[in-house]
């Protein structure tokens, strides 16, 4: 199976190499700012806006006489910026076809949020302590032999700053060799109090990152606004605040990779590994806006969990499957059937009137898997393939058999 997969790592660049990054980064943001330019200019005069490739025509015809120090730079990073205006605004209009609300028109790119990114193409070489890009020569990798040397396609290379810090990502095509997993399925309910918690008893310990540096962040922002702007002082805080930021943002990574494998098994034989995997298509913009709980859902990283374990699925044989995202979880007993409509939020356990008590979370998960085994005998269960329609289909059923069926009204409060 061929797959598309990216490499991140970090470089080790001397003050020279430095520049060039820097210079490679300016050129891509000045080409995405021109071309948007260019594009409004042009909407206004005739009605209509050109492409990536005619704009990138139109940049090297007047390159030489208006933008000579573009020739300090490989000709791919203005060309890579220019594709991604392309698709920011081919993603304006899928928006706004879609009719969703609020949606932003791409705008320009500035320094002063960051020095940014580029991406390169063609003649590209990695060894494991080393990476050749184009005009800017041999960089020393941080890391060495993370990054595969052979057996692979490599399409393209970006390079990003964050926090004064080099970064390297490269994207390839890569074969590798997936067999069908055949172990339980399993459901994983997502949570604040603890990241995940899956149905055969494991529980993933959510770290708070971002509620945990708190404290410090709030004095280096105060440090922050009392400091002269354009002033060194202020520079120095100015990165101090965005390596605290860094720090927080790869703590959740680190934590949601290493959930996400876990729940894979990754490394176990096919018999272990689930076969199907449950999660709940949980309403994340809309749990945002209580503002209660809005700082403690986006510290947790749900869409980042969730992007993971689809990828990961089919990476490791595994099937990924959506619960309806009104199938009340937590309030269905497992054993009965019936729904605790007085379940609030900060009951952590809760008795059924069949005298059945239940953990919230692993009720939760245990749910969710038993929309993938319904219906299924227990010796299929462990080969048994869901389509998505089949586990909606499930909760259709299941909500029809209830022995104390739900009004609508209080279905949609789920």
């Amino acid at each position: 199976m061929e797959i598309l997969k990216a490499y991140k790592t970090e470089l080790d660049p001397n003050n020279v190499q430095r520049t060039a990054l820097l210079k490679h980064a300016g050129a891509s943001r000045f080409a995405y700012n021109w071309g948007l330019a260019q594009r409004k200019k042009e909407y206004e005069k005739t009605g209509k806006s050109s492409n990536a490739i005619e704009q990138h025509r139109q940049l090297n015809a007047i390159k030489k006489t208006d933008f000579p120090w573009l020739y300090e730079v490989s000709k791919a990073a203005p060309q890579e910026a220019l594709r991604d205006l392309d698709k920011a605004y081919q993603n304006f209009f899928r928006r706004v076809k879609s009719g969703e609300k609020n949606v932003g028109f791409p705008k320009f790119k500035s320094r002063r949020n960051g020095i940014g990114s580029f991406r390169l193409t063609g003649a590209i070489h990695v060894t494991e302590t080393h990476i050749r890009l184009p005009r800017i020569g041999w960089l020393k990798l941080k890391e060495h032999g993370y990054i595969p040397t052979a057996s692979i396609h490599i399409l393209s290379v970006t390079a990003s700053e964050s926090a004064g810090r080099w970064f390297i990502s490269i994207q390839c095509k890569e074969e590798i060799e997936v067999t069908e997993a055949t172990g339980e399925p399993i459901g994983v309910d997502l949570g604040i109090k603890e990241l995940a918690v899956c149905s055969d008893g494991r529980r993933f310990e959510n770290p708070k990152p971002l509620k945990k540096s708190q404290a410090k962040l709030k004095r280096l922002q105060r440090e922050l606004s009392r400091r002269k702007k354009g002033g060194k002082n202020r520079e120095k805080t100015r990165k101090k605040v965005a390596k605290a930021h860094q720090r927080i943002a790869n703590i959740r990574r680190d934590v949601l990779h290493k959930a996400t494998s876990n729940v894979m098994a990754k490394t176990k034989p096919d018999n272990e590994r689930p076969s199907v995997v449950v999660l709940e298509d949980l309403n994340v913009s809309g749990m945002l806006a209580n503002h209660c709980l809005a700082q403690a859902i986006g510290d947790v990283g749900f869409a980042e969990f969730r992007m993971q374990l689809e990828y990961k699925a089919g990476w490791h044989g595994s099937k990924f499957m959506l619960a309806d995202r009104f199938f009340p979880s937590s309030r269905l007993c497992r054993y009965c059937g019936c729904i605790n409509s007085e379940l609030k939020l900060s009951d952590r356990e809760w008795t059924c009137d069949c005298g059945a008590v239940h953990d919230r979370d692993l009720n939760a998960a245990i749910n969710l898997k038993n929309l993938a085994v319904r219906r299924v005998p227990p010796e299929q269960a462990a080969r048994r393939t869901l389509a998505e329609s089949d586990v909606r289909l499930a909760v259709v059923s299941q909500a029809a058999s209830l022995k104390q069926e739900p009004s609508i009204e209080s279905l949609g409060r789920f």
